[in-house]
């Protein structure tokens, strides 16, 4: 399928509340609540969770593992009955292009000490994974990757009764991925295990596992535990857990918020579009993923949050943004974490304001679901604007409307929605290939815009046509 896009459109509406279009539930958020249910015992109740190409292998990863689970709509039910009723697979549990899926698995999967094997996609199978096997190899998990550390891993069942060392560790690289699968690791540790980030990446594990009884400390429940910030301003982050005795963890009844990820693409269209203005409502506002707000804020985008409060340990609250001119500005250090899916609809950001916006400290990004800092440059020179791709990061020469063009995704949903988001106010508009990957984690992004207000059409590829 192939997306066009044409300019001239300003936005106004409101998603969420009364209206008949609503945000996706949050893909970090529903990836945990799954998973942390069938861990639990009981009977989970999961509202608003994210129907997704991201979200569907982790649920049939569970049935793979014995954990009965029904989805109708947006609502999942899961009979957890403990980690000690998982049973070990026949095959590859197969993870497809999501390695949040692969890396939260592999933690719950060390905690049960049974035999499995983590697979995916070719794509997925390029993902770094030495970051997580080496840890887990220190708490006493049998775990084999590739000899490039990559998937598939092996997982060796552990023997019966023999519990896992706790560690003390530091991430080389703030990452909520790794942190998590530490964390549920630990959940079969004989004492409290300590982990340390270079920065606070976001803290839904914590926040989830504390609310289902397990003892864990982070700054923002203990400040004691908050480190001093080192000279070069990354303040780091140090959580410690305690695993219950017995594992027990208590049944969730959760309504997942509304996807911050998946709102920046609507925050941006809003700020890029003059004369526009959107409300986004029942959005989560976990202080680790609000860095793109902050970031738009600096650059002079008229950015509102009004209504907040918490919801399952999270705040959510609505978000009002008008179109707004915008100035370049700078990232770099503790901000990059808290917003290191957000770059691709930053970027577009860039592309729309005076001056060389550069981002600085994310290296991170050449190892997401392509090579974001090559794939995004290249896409965005062939629109007309220029970016140029740095080690660890790139600079992007905003303040002339984008010339517009086609462009390719490179396989990565987010690259596929931010640059459609650029065709809103370039001056042709732009084509995007293989568009039915925004679905892995934006079901209904399409038919978002277009209510309120997009110029975007959905048509079938052109066989054979080139770019």
């Amino acid at each position: 399928m192939k997306l066009v896009v044409k300019p001239g459109q300003h936005l106004q509406g409101t998603i969420g509340g009364n209206s008949s279009f609503r945000l996706p539930g949050d893909k970090s958020i529903s990836h945990r609540a799954a998973l942390f249910s069938a861990m639990a015992q009981g009977d989970s109740i999961i509202e608003h969770f994210l129907v997704s190409g991201v979200t569907i292998p982790l649920l049939e990863a569970l049935r793979i593992l014995g954990v009965d689970w029904k989805l109708n709509g947006t609502t999942l039910s899961v009979h957890g009955e403990g980690l000690e009723h998982w049973r070990a697979p026949q095959g590859s549990v197969y993870c497809g292009n999501s390695a949040t899926t692969l890396r939260l698995l592999a933690g719950a999967l060390a905690a049960a000490g049974i035999a499995a094997v983590l697979d995916g996609s070719d794509g997925l199978r390029r993902r770094p994974m030495g970051r997580i096997v080496e840890p887990l190899r220190q708490m006493g998990v049998q775990v084999e990757g590739s000899a490039e550390n990559t998937a598939p891993l092996l997982f060796t069942a552990r023997p019966s009764g023999r519990r896992l060392r706790p560690i003390q560790y530091i991430l080389p690289v703030a990452s909520a991925q790794v942190k998590s699968c530490l964390l549920l690791a630990a959940l079969a540790a004989d004492g409290t295990t300590q982990l340390t980030e270079p920065g606070h990446s976001r803290d839904h594990t914590e926040r989830m596992l504390k609310s289902m009884g397990v003892a864990v400390r982070f700054p923002n429940d203990d400040p004691i535990l908050e480190l001093d910030s080192s000279q070069n301003n990354s303040s780091k982050y140090t959580v410690q857990i305690t695993p219950p005795d017995p594992l027990v963890l208590s049944p969730l009844r959760l309504t997942v918020p509304g996807d911050l990820s998946s709102a920046a693409f609507l925050i941006v269209a809003g700020i890029i579009t003059p004369g526009s203005e959107i409300t986004i409502k029942e959005v989560g506002l976990n202080p680790g993923r609000t860095g793109l707000l902050d970031a738009l804020r600096q650059m002079g985008a008229s950015i509102e949050i009004d209504g907040v409060k918490e919801r399952g340990g999270e705040p959510v609250g609505d978000i009002i943004v008008r179109g707004s001119p915008l100035k370049a500005i700078k990232v770099s250090g503790p901000l990059v974490v808290r917003m290191i899916d957000e770059f691709p609809a930053f970027a577009i950001a860039a592309a729309y304001a005076e001056g060389v916006t550069l981002v600085c400290d994310a290296e991170e990004l050449r190892t997401k679901e392509s090579d974001r800092i090559s794939a995004l440059c290249q896409e965005l020179n062939v629109i007309g604007v220029q970016a140029d791709d740095r080690p660890d990061g790139f600079s992007i020469q905003g303040g002339n409307l984008p010339r517009g063009g086609i462009i390719n995704p490179h396989g990565d949903h987010r690259l596929a929605m931010s640059l459609a988001v650029a065709g809103l106010a370039a001056q042709e508009g732009v084509e995007v290939a293989d568009a039915e990957i925004m679905d892995e984690s934006f079901p209904g992004f399409i038919e978002i815009l277009q209510q309120l207000g997009g110029d975007l059409e959905a048509v079938p590829e052109t066989v054979g046509k080139e770019r």
